[in-house]
């Protein structure tokens, strides 16, 4: 079964995210959803995800503050930032981080989740 995090404040785009993937994954998925990074911090070494899906615009704690303070104790998951920034210095910045797979536009579209799950 794949581990699955989404951590956006937004409950929308979470349900948008989570329903496009269930839809097109073929493996069976257990979704954790955060509306905090703060929490999702927190919780995360005890759930262990094989894929971790960030927003960068949150209150309290932000996408790149996630980052910064994200020590995972296992094997690395794989990060992918989904944000509405279309902003170069975002795009280029995410590049700097070794735990970030990719930087992707929000809406998570079906040609993304072939290509991250496959």
């Amino acid at each position: 079964m794949l581990t699955i995090v989404l951590i956006d404040d937004d409950p929308i785009s979470t349900f948008v995210t989570e329903k496009l993937i269930s839809k097109n994954v073929k493996e069976p998925c257990q979704f954790f959803k955060y509306q905090s990074a703060k929490l999702a911090l927190e919780e995360i070494n005890g759930i262990r995800p094989n894929y971790l899906f960030l927003d960068l615009n949150m209150p309290e704690m932000n996408g790149w503050d996630f980052l910064d303070r994200f020590k995972p104790e296992y094997q690395d998951a794989q990060i992918y930032i989904l944000s509405s920034s279309v902003d170069e210095r975002d795009i280029s910045k995410a590049s700097q981080y070794l735990l970030v797979k990719e930087y992707l536009s929000k809406p998570l579209i079906k040609k993304y989740i072939k290509t991250i799950f496959n």
